[in-house]
């Protein structure tokens, strides 16, 4: 741990980094920094091409510390056991998630398990995993804060209950999934039990309840919304931003859709 950053943001500790490296069905992985240390939240995507994506931002995947997995569907641990591998990084998993996930991850040098509910720290920077309703053993969210700045990131749930809301509230900036169009869905090409999955209380957010969750999560301070897991059969990103953007009423804050073939822009949160 406390490996030297080179990356852009490396220096300046009063600040938060993030990047959404990939974000839907082929792979999802998301870069958070304080300038010191370096995490992966899920790497969905082959470890050689989360390292071009890091790099495609000035970013450096030997200054990683750790990646924290979600869940153990293949677009979140894909990477993982390579990354840690050769790197030489921790991976922080639930204890029920490690054990769904073991046979794809491949022998793990260091793993770190937390249980939903309750708080870690990696090195200066607090992760908090919470549950949420998604058909995997253990599936978690993420809050992640450092010096009053809170990230909150809730990117496969099929409703958002009244817990994940809690976890949710007085976030600088969210990350939420906007996966389907109602229509869209039921009128797609996917066989029906997969459009059920999809629809279900364990499956995915549609656009409309993505915007009721953030209805409920407005606050003065609330900075960016980072749209997630965007179906490309089912949804576009005009439409899920269309949608979800009728619920933003905060002066100032912006919405963005993260996507799934090339890393986004680095985000700079400062400090409260």
């Amino acid at each position: 741990m406390n490996k030297k950053s080179s990356s852009p943001e490396a220096g300046n500790s009063s600040d938060i980094t993030l990047c959404m490296l990939s974000s839907g069905s082929k792979g999802n992985s998301i870069y958070i920094s304080d300038g010191v240390t370096s995490v992966l939240i899920d790497a969905g995507l082959s470890g050689i091409e989360i390292e071009r994506r890091m790099k495609s931002k000035g970013l450096s995947p030997e200054d990683l510390d750790a990646i924290v997995v979600s869940h153990e569907h293949a677009d979140h641990i894909h990477g993982v056991g390579v990354l840690s591998r050769r790197f030489a990084v921790p991976v922080y998993i639930s204890r029920k998630t490690y054990k769904a996930a073991s046979p794809f991850l491949g022998k793990i040098e260091e793993v770190r398990t937390f249980e939903c509910g309750f708080g870690f720290m990696i090195d200066n920077v607090s992760f908090h995993p919470f549950s949420v309703s998604h058909d995997a053993e253990d599936t978690s969210g993420f809050t992640v804060s450092k010096n009053g700045t809170k990230i909150g990131i809730a990117t496969d749930l099929g409703i958002a209950t009244t817990m994940v809301k809690e976890h949710l509230r007085k976030c600088s900036v969210l990350v939420l999934e906007a996966n389907h169009d109602p229509d869209m869905l039921a009128n797609g090409p996917y066989p029906w039990p997969l459009k059920q999955r999809i629809r279900s209380r364990t499956g995915h957010l549609s656009n409309e309840e993505s915007r009721a969750l953030l209805q409920e999560l407005q606050h003065d301070n609330l900075e960016r919304v980072i749209l997630s897991h965007i179906s490309e059969t089912n949804n576009t990103p005009e439409t899920a931003m269309r949608v979800v953007g009728q619920a933003m009423t905060c002066r100032g804050a912006r919405l963005d859709a993260a996507g799934q073939y090339d890393a986004g822009n680095l985000i700079c949160i400062q400090e409260r």
